[in-house]
């Protein structure tokens, strides 16, 4: 080991963000990898999993647990959420309260400010995102209210779009991290299987448009997946499960072309992933009520 190493030591280890619903976790995750592994949408509750994506430094590794926006349940999809938020705050080494820096700190921050408490193992990171959509003064005034609401470890201003501190928050939060090994290959960027992925980004491009409690009731799974090598090409078998029938008309569109939009969209995003032109079918289903049901949940995978 040279002397340089042995001044620097390795350390890995987990970090989750979490916030409301929306503060910019997911944009955070995919900005911190460099690639996209958790979609993102103006929509509420789009994580629905605990999604890891790898950032690699010279000094260490930082794994990022994205999880769903903690909030008050209200279905068994709601309260399944939850506990994946909670079992994975159990387990990692830093937690990073997001707030954004253009929103007045409201009661829901306040409560997940609160809830912090039952981690003690984790230390506590506020992070103020969004900082290039306030003011100099405003984000200012955001640090200020978020430093009042307990001892933090670190508290960095950040923008995932504008790709500001990005690197500082990296270093931070390594420094917070374990002595430990590298956990993952140096190439890996997520241990999220393909079809999850491909399943997410049609998903993703559902909830674009989409209103009011539609974005809940949307959930994909993937049938097959075949790589004909004469084409160069990946077909794709995907269902869309809704749970009334009025919703998979809105789904579909006039003369289907909603659902044509949709395709479109999603194969665009799949085909970056994959590296491949992408043959994508997809079905629109009906699972009655299907939040609500543990085995219709289990079947979809929740």
């Amino acid at each position: 080991m040279t002397s340089q190493e042995s001044a620097h030591p390795f350390r890995a280890g987990f970090v989750s963000f979490v916030g409301r619903p929306n503060v910019g976790k997911s944009t955070l995750t995919n900005a911190l990898v460099g690639e996209k592994v958790a979609i993102t949408s103006s929509k509420p509750q789009t994580t629905r999993r605990a999604i890891r994506g790898i950032v690699h430094r010279p000094q260490g590794q930082l794994i990022i647990v994205d999880t769903p926006g903690m909030h008050r349940p209200r279905t068994l999809l709601g309260e399944r959420l939850n506990s994946i938020v909670q079992d994975t705050l159990s387990d990692v080494d830093v937690i990073g309260f997001c707030v954004p820096a253009n929103e007045k700190i409201g009661p829901g921050d306040k409560y997940i400010s609160e809830q912090l408490d039952s981690f003690p193992r984790a230390k506590k990171v506020a992070i103020v995102t969004k900082i290039d959509a306030a003011s100099r003064p405003a984000v200012a005034e955001q640090l200020q209210a978020v430093s009042a609401l307990r001892e933090w470890d670190a508290i960095i201003p950040v923008s995932s779009t504008g790709q500001i501190q990005l690197d500082i928050i990296t270093d931070e939060l390594i420094k917070l991290m374990p002595l430990s090994e590298a956990l993952y290959p140096s190439d890996a960027t997520t241990d999220e299987a393909m079809e999850s992925r491909v399943g997410e980004l049609i998903r993703e491009a559902v909830l674009e448009g989409v209103e009011d409690e539609l974005p809940h009731s949307i959930a994909v799974t993937i049938d097959d997946m075949i790589e004909r090598e004469d084409k160069d090409l990946l077909e794709i078998y995907a269902n869309l499960f809704v749970e009334r029938d009025s919703q998979k008309g809105i789904i579909i569109g006039h003369k289907g072309e909603r659902l044509q939009d949709v395709g479109a969209r999603a194969r665009v995003q799949i085909e970056k992933l994959v590296g491949k032109q992408v043959f994508l079918s997809i079905r629109v289903k009906v699972a009655k009520d299907w939040q609500r049901d543990p085995k219709q949940l289990g079947r979809l995978g929740f």
